[in-house]
């Protein structure tokens, strides 16, 4: 494999397989996947229920281990990682978004996103500020979950995926709970990460819709890469219907 990271690859794969459970209980999620993403794209991991998109998202993030297979990510083997190495890579690395958003109601937005920030060291109150304002939320950022809409508390979970400055985000149907609108509003948050930031952005989606957006489509169907698409011209989330 290429020298990851160094060479404009965000994150590559060679024959990436991950099989659950054991003889006749074993349910193959992951075929012998192989791709090769550019830093700074948006990338749309498209598929039904069960064609191994989530899988995929969560072998990039160091959430699971491969069966077989290799997997770089940033400069990282991550097939070579223990467990400190895969905490310490979703530390510095990642940054995640989820369809529900788990905010703890007791804490503000702020108070929330600076939890992580203070992991990760270093001026954590001036980042928290910073990236609430980058989602847009500084009005809000003292707001408890119960006071915010469901697109402003998404956008709390974007600013604690962007608060450690990771170059890599990864969203699981990050507007699957959004009504249309609201989600095209996180929809151009998380392109503008790609085109004003660099940062290259994973999003898993069922909605085919949303793929035309996307710099590269990997299109995943029982647990094996179908198609993987380049788009030349991505269209704004604004032209998106759903």
């Amino acid at each position: 494999m290429s020298q990851t990271g160094t060479d404009g690859i965000a994150v590559e794969a060679a024959g990436l397989s991950k099989t659950y459970g054991e003889g006749d209980a074993a349910v193959d999620a992951l075929k012998g996947v192989s791709f090769e993403i550019e830093r700074g794209r948006f990338v749309v991991l498209l598929g039904p229920s069960g064609s191994g998109k989530t899988t995929l998202l969560n072998q990039v993030g160091a959430l699971e281990e491969p069966t077989s297979g290799d997997l770089e990510a940033f400069g990282t083997d991550l097939g070579a990682l223990d467990e400190k190495g895969r905490t310490d890579y979703r530390l510095r690395t990642v940054g995640f978004v989820f369809q529900f958003f788990n905010l703890v109601p007791t804490l503000t937005a702020r108070e929330y996103v600076a939890l992580l920030a203070e992991l990760t060291g270093g001026d954590a109150e001036k980042r928290t500020d910073r990236v609430l304002d980058q989602v847009g939320l500084t009005d809000r950022m003292d707001h408890f979950p119960g006071e915010l809409s469901g697109g402003e508390q998404q956008r709390v979970s974007i600013a604690r995926g962007l608060v450690k400055g990771p170059p890599l985000l990864l969203c699981d149907e990050p507007t699957g709970s959004l009504d249309v609108e609201t989600g095209k509003l996180v929809l151009k948050l998380l392109k503008r990460l790609t085109t004003d930031d660099g940062m290259t952005v994973f999003v898993v989606t069922h909605n085919s819709t949303i793929a035309k957006m996307a710099d590269r489509v990997l299109r995943l169907r029982d647990g094996e890469i179908s198609a993987d698409e380049a788009n030349p011209s991505p269209a704004d989330p604004d032209e998106l219907d759903w």
